[in-house]
């Protein structure tokens, strides 16, 4: 069964958005797509500024080896620096239907 997960989140005040958005780009194409069970990303902001990402797994495994490994990872430094850690929330769904 399909897992997506969510991550809501600011980013710090000194990163502009296309600096993010170029940090983000790099973190999807050099680290998630590279992780087993990835299907796909999306990356979404809200007019008040906050910032949602939605993952879709394979398997709730998957979804657990990669978060369990982001934050020590190389290619997800950059990204990590433009993210306002204490605004971090995050959810994890079954997928259901289709």
């Amino acid at each position: 069964m399909s897992t997506i997960e969510t991550i809501r989140f600011r980013l710090r005040d000194d990163v502009e958005t296309e600096d993010f958005i170029r940090r983000n780009r790099y973190v999807e194409t050099e680290y998630m797509e590279r992780r087993p069970g990835f299907q796909s990303r999306e990356t979404a902001v809200s007019e008040d500024g906050e910032w949602m990402v939605s993952v879709h797994w394979a398997t709730v495994e998957d979804a657990e080896a990669t978060i369990g490994a982001f934050f020590g990872a190389s290619e997800t430094q950059d990204f990590l620096a433009a993210i306002d850690l204490p605004t971090v929330s995050s959810g994890r769904y079954q997928r259901v239907g289709r």
